[in-house]
């Protein structure tokens, strides 16, 4: 009988991999779980954003915050990173997907998935705290406002928040799970979501998922960065696997050391599985695995567009949560009004005036211009102080059918990898969406402010994304997919992908809600642990094509 440090190991702790730990765990078997970020308690998020250290993820420049920024060809890409993933930074804004997102041909005859998946969203949404957002705020009136304008007046509705709402600060008994999670603290509606919840009302997986999983006996590992997976015996992953590991960001103390495990979950987000799994395939660890990795990568066709109040003006839009309300202007556009609080004002940093007119290769000569033309808006965008009340931010996601593909430029000496990006050429990312454009106008003229865009899709073309997805996609086989409708990875048994990087079409709002009920469904595939360790079978059959 080979002995293995654990049965499942799961790298990542966000949405998907939270979800695979404590159902893992609850079948009976032993978890642990490798995260690259930090353990954060809820007092130990940054207040400002501009706590570079305590808020941004850069571990060689001592950095060892939640936000993690990456700079592509084609996309810049925020995403988390800490014990929690991205529920530690996310809107706490959960909705189910569009209907394109189920009739999207990279998986869509494989199941009907509206009704597959219904049961688990439901689920999901028992476990992370679903509630419909209760108030109207200034941004939330001014969006009504624009969607009747429009004509889409019907379709405004209330986000549904993973939020404790309760009374504000006020702690109370576990008001989720009949009082067996952690106590909870009424929400004080700052608005700094997105900087960390320090008040307890956030959410967060820590405050569910994870909560249940340490119960049960799963070892959160953090701040360890996985470098390598390597079937053991025959090299088909039937007899287990070694996992190699380091301490993020180690230049001198690496501290490198493996661990074995009958099963792999990998879970490290959409950028880190990726990059782990190109890693490894050029390695030779994993060199099964399909060549359709990194294709099929989605940014959720997602623009990020904000609208500045003048310094002089009364407008506040910082008393709410991070996400409040949403119109559709059409049936694949979703737009959300967002706000950072109090705390967001170097967020300001990442802006610049709005431009609209050229593409990618023109797009810095328009930039000139329009800075020409408006040279004393240009500079508005550096005064930041103050600026995070004054903003109501404007993401705008999309169900249509674009993508990227994420690529391995260089192989460093150590082993990794460098990621770029090229265009799909069937159906190319968008370098720009006019719907936001237009609502970034009318907020702006109605507020008498300023619009802005991500910096470097005013300067460059190049669009701003915090849902960045896919690469390891669900497909009908190894010819057009990398997992199986159970996400197990073809070519190998117990190694499956259950994060964002699973995610085969642009969900048309925001992830997280689905990220969670993937994984869900994809748990109820592994059997339970048996008496007799279940030595004699595979924890999961080999991925078939289907």
């Amino acid at each position: 009988m080979t002995e293995f440090d654990y049965d499942w190991l799961v790298i990542g702790s966000g949405f998907g991999g939270s979800v695979s730990a404590l159902r893992l765990a609850e079948k009976g078997y032993s978890v642990a779980m490798l995260e690259c970020g930090r353990r954060f308690a809820d007092a130990d998020f940054a207040e400002q954003t501009a706590d570079f250290r305590r808020y941004n993820w850069a571990p060689h420049l001592g950095m060892r915050g939640i936000l993690r920024l990456n700079v592509f060809r084609d996309a810049f890409v925020l995403s988390g990173c800490g014990v929690g993933g991205g529920s530690l930074g996310y809107a706490n804004t959960l909705y189910r997907a569009r209907p394109g997102f189920y009739e999207n041909p990279q998986w869509s005859e494989l199941a009907d998935w509206a009704s597959e998946l219904a049961p688990f969203y439901a689920e999901a949404e028992r476990m992370l705290g679903v509630t419909p957002y209760d108030r109207d705020g200034v941004a939330d009136v001014l969006l009504r406002e624009y969607g009747e304008t429009i004509g889409v007046g019907e379709s405004y509705k209330r986000t549904p928040v993973g939020v404790f709402l309760g009374e504000p600060g006020k702690t109370v008994p576990d008001p989720f799970f009949g009082g067996d999670g952690p106590e909870r603290t009424g929400c004080l509606r700052c608005g700094t979501c997105m900087i960390g919840c320090r008040h307890g009302a956030k959410n967060t997986l820590m405050k569910n998922y994870l909560w249940f999983a340490e119960r049960l006996g799963v070892e959160i590992l953090s701040e360890r960065m996985v470098t390598d997976i390597r079937p053991l015996g025959d090299g088909s992953g039937a007899e287990g696997y070694e996992v190699a590991h380091e301490r993020s960001g180690g230049i001198l103390r690496r501290e490198p050391r493996t661990v074995t495990a009958r099963g792999v979950i990998v879970a490290a987000g959409a950028l880190g599985t990726n990059r782990l799994l190109q890693r490894c395939r050029l390695s030779g660890s994993l060199a099964r695995i399909s060549d359709r990795l990194g294709h099929t990568v989605r940014t959720n066709s997602e623009a990020i567009i904000s609208v500045t109040a003048p310094e002089d003006s009364d407008w506040n839009f910082s008393d709410s949560v991070a996400i409040t309300s949403s119109i559709y202007t059409d049936p694949d556009t979703h737009i959300e009004v967002v706000t950072y609080g109090d705390g967001g004002d170097s967020q300001g940093l990442l802006r610049q005036l709005m431009v609209t007119a050229g593409g990618r290769g023109t797009r810095p000569l328009h930039f000139l211009l329009a800075v020409a033309r408006h040279p004393r808006q240009a500079l508005g965008a550096f005064k930041i102080r103050g600026m995070s009340r004054r903003t109501i931010i404007l993401l705008v996601m999309q169900s249509l059918d674009n993508s990227i593909r994420l690529k391995v430029k260089r192989r460093l000496p150590n082993g990794s990898v460098v990621l770029t990006t090229e265009q799909d050429p069937l159906h190319p990312n968008p370098d720009s969406i006019p719907a936001a454009y237009d609502a970034a106008r009318w907020f702006a003229t109605r507020i008498g402010g300023t619009a802005y865009s991500g910096v470097t899709e005013a300067v460059l073309g190049i669009p701003l994304t915090a849902h960045i997805l896919g690469g390891a996609v669900i497909g009908t086989s190894a010819e057009t997919g990398v997992i199986d409708a159970q996400h197990r990875v073809f070519g190998y048994e117990n190694l499956l992908v259950c994060d964002g990087a699973a995610v085969p079409a642009n969900v048309g709002a925001n992830p997280s809600l689905t990220i969670t009920a993937l994984a869900e469904r994809a748990m109820t595939f592994v059997a339970p642990k048996g008496p007799d360790d279940q030595e004699a079978r595979s924890a999961l059959p080999q991925a078939r094509q289907l």
